[in-house]
């Protein structure tokens, strides 16, 4: 066979998947194993390059048509040096990824955050493509993000563009304090982990809710009740989506994407968390600035990830 593949891969803190994609963004094979992070970051890494070559392996490819090799990776980036700075979920410090994996595998290897390449696969092959300008919001533990300029992830100078859930936008008398050290930042309102927190504290406050029935409350819970019509519910999840849509108001006239678009866990809620991001992002946004754009659900769900990694090296 004379087609050249792309080979993705996305490094969570239990598992890595990789998965194989052609040049049209299509994902035709995929495989998945424990990241064993206790091991140390050489481990992960050769690791990484044993399921690489394993899913060549298992599939009807040859390992001469791999034409490039992408991985996402949590953590802050020094993605021109190829360098893990730091990752939280894998404890790395200064962990030369790019230089590592490229020395196991002979191969070409580009590195970026997984939001980055979570953003880049659904922009090349989910709900952003043909759309060379996008927005990607991943809600879930945290906020994560990516932009998409011409088709390009836009980095920043130092690596740090797309962090949307550390836009500072709740103002100070309700800010709380993000796990980034920063007051009012999106990702303690609007991720499943503030949500949860909001729930509970009007638990604890006394208020009269159905979360009050739930004995561990997760972000599910509260947009089920808010369905069922409970109100204090209906704020906390009203609350959410207003700061989401008043982060994509304030990136409409920075960025001016064609499309926002949404994945992560929490936007499997629907219509009742998309209707008043809508409703918040007209509001806030200059006509000229909110003509046309739309807010979508992502597509790819946790395929994302390693569609976007094998795009680093076509994108």
């Amino acid at each position: 066979m004379s087609n050249q593949i792309y080979i993705g891969v996305d490094l969570g803190g239990t598992n890595i998947k990789v998965g194989i994609c052609d040049e049209q963004g299509a994902l035709l094979h995929t495989l998945e194993g424990p990241t064993s992070a206790e091991n140390g970051a050489q481990s992960v890494l050769e690791r990484i390059a044993q399921y690489v070559r394993q899913i060549v392996e298992e599939s009807p490819y040859e390992w001469e048509q791999v034409a490039g090799i992408g991985a996402g990776l949590a953590g802050f980036m020094d993605i021109p040096e190829g360098f893990v700075k730091f990752s939280p979920n894998l404890q790395w410090h200064d962990v030369p990824a790019k230089k590592t994996l490229e020395g196991l595998l002979g191969k070409t290897v580009k590195i970026d955050n997984d939001a980055n390449v979570a953003a880049l696969g659904e922009a090349w092959a989910g709900a952003g493509a043909g759309i060379p300008n996008v927005v990607c919001y991943t809600l879930g533990t945290g906020v994560g993000g990516g932009i998409i300029i011409n088709g390009k992830i836009y980095q920043g100078s130092a690596g740090m563009a797309g962090e949307l859930g550390h836009m500072s936008i709740v103002p100070d008398i309700e800010a709380v304090q993000c796990g980034c050290g920063q007051m009012g930042c999106l990702e303690t309102v609007s991720s499943a982990t503030g949500i949860v927190r909001m729930a509970k504290e009007a638990v604890e406050r006394g208020e009269r809710t159905s979360l009050a029935l739930h004995e561990k409350i997760e972000a599910k819970h509260v947009f089920d009740e808010a369905k069922s019509g409970d109100e204090v519910s209906l704020r906390i999840v009203n609350r959410a989506a207003y700061y989401l849509g008043r982060s994509m108001a304030a990136m409409a006239v920075v960025i001016n994407p064609k499309r926002f678009i949404i994945g992560g866990g929490v936007s499997k809620a629907g219509e009742i968390l998309f209707n008043p991001i809508r409703e918040t992002f007209k509001k806030y946004t200059p006509e000229t600035a909110a003509e046309g754009v739309e807010i979508v659900a992502a597509t790819l769900g946790n395929d994302a990830g390693v569609v976007g990694a094998a795009g680093l090296n076509l994108r």
